[in-house]
């Protein structure tokens, strides 16, 4: 199981909401929840993680600014940005 964490503000937002159940629940293997008081949404994908870019267009696509908390799961990570030095 992968975990993710993301922040987006305005999250709490009725239509946002909306929104994001629509696009998420079509995901195969993925659990979610949102904690409205804080506009950070919770994920557990029981499968193949989808790409980051792939996880950002979502957001994006319903008007949000996406932020990962805390570090990427290397899975996720497709490398075209960074890299990480080992």
């Amino acid at each position: 199981m992968i975990e993710v964490e993301i922040y987006a503000a305005g999250v709490r937002q009725p239509d946002k909401m909306l929104g994001l159940a629509l696009e998420l629940d079509v995901i195969p293997n993925l659990r979610y929840k949102a904690d409205t008081n804080h506009d950070v949404v919770f994920m557990e994908f029981g499968g193949e993680l989808p790409s980051i870019e792939s996880i950002e267009s979502i957001f994006r696509k319903i008007g949000l600014e996406p932020r990962f908390v805390g570090q990427l799961p290397q899975a996720g990570n497709s490398g075209k940005k960074t890299q990480r030095i080992l």
